[in-house]
């Protein structure tokens, strides 16, 4: 028998699909695993940190804020005013609050670790009572009662740790740089559902305090109203505290559902407060 070579045909060896399809579903799953991953130790996070102690968080707190006084009459009626909506809020008697006074014109206020609340002095000039101021007050340290600070360091340390595993950095550096940045001490990002609670956490306490709520809805009238007029100094607080006419509808409805009254006379702020 003859042996011969026979010719084969064009790109029998070549296969129909580009070479790179199977390089990119595998990207493209282990993109869709991380995902996943990163979504379910947030979640993880965000019910663990609740167990953390009190004592930790401002531990963590006193490394990177310090104890400085810009106007003693300020601040100091601040935080008597905490003081005495904290008599009628749950807040265990290992968690301190300490309202601290920013004195810049960025409308702002926020709550962070270790039970610290800033207000800055922008943020006071749009309040037209101090019924309002109390419902910015009892915001932020709802917040801190229940927990939300920590959970939202929760899971940026997290995540933080995942990209460190992955990337082959220093774990510590990657905790490090969440904790010693300014948005995560400063700007924590709170969900809907955190606002949503703190909103009513705030209203009960206005309500027992003042024996009515009313004017508490008012900032954030005030702010709806910038929003609305697309300004370019749009108060920062819309920025940490999304606001829609849907939130103050609620905060109304739920002012209904208790038969809280909301037409009685509001405290004016002292004068001080006004000169500013």
């Amino acid at each position: 028998m003859e042996y011969s070579n026979p010719e084969l045909p064009e790109h029998i060896n070549v296969s129909k699909q580009h070479p790179l399809k199977d390089l990119f579903v595998l990207g493209l799953g282990f993109i869709v695993c991380i995902i996943f991953a990163v979504t379910g130790l947030s979640l993880i996070a965000e019910r663990l940190a609740v167990y953390i102690p009190f004592s930790l968080e401002q531990e963590l707190t006193s490394k990177f804020i310090e104890p400085t006084v810009s106007n003693i009459e300020v601040e100091s009626y601040l935080q008597a005013l905490a003081d005495e909506l904290i008599t009628h809020m749950d807040i265990p008697d290992s968690m301190s609050i300490t309202v601290h006074y920013v004195d810049d014109d960025m409308a702002n206020a926020f709550a962070t670790l270790g039970g610290h609340i800033f207000i800055y002095r922008g943020l006071l000039a749009l309040l037209p009572h101090e019924n309002s101021l109390a419902m910015v007050i009892s915001h932020e340290i709802a917040h801190i009662q229940h927990r939300h600070p920590i959970m939202a360091m929760g899971r940026a340390v997290i995540i933080g740790l995942l990209f460190a595993s992955l990337s082959g950095l220093s774990a510590n550096l990657i905790i490090d740089d969440v904790i010693n940045s300014t948005g995560m001490i400063t700007m924590l990002s709170f969900n809907r559902g955190q606002e949503r609670q703190s909103d009513k956490t705030a209203l009960h306490a206005i309500a027992a305090y003042y024996g009515h709520v009313s004017g508490a809805a008012d900032l954030f009238h005030v702010l709806l109203n910038i929003k609305n007029r697309h300004t370019v100094s749009t108060p920062q607080f819309l920025s940490t505290h999304p606001l829609s006419k849907e939130r103050i509808d609620k905060l109304t409805q739920y002012t209904a559902d208790n038969g809280w009254q909301a037409d009685q006379a509001v405290q004016q702020l002292p004068d001080f407060i006004g000169k500013l």
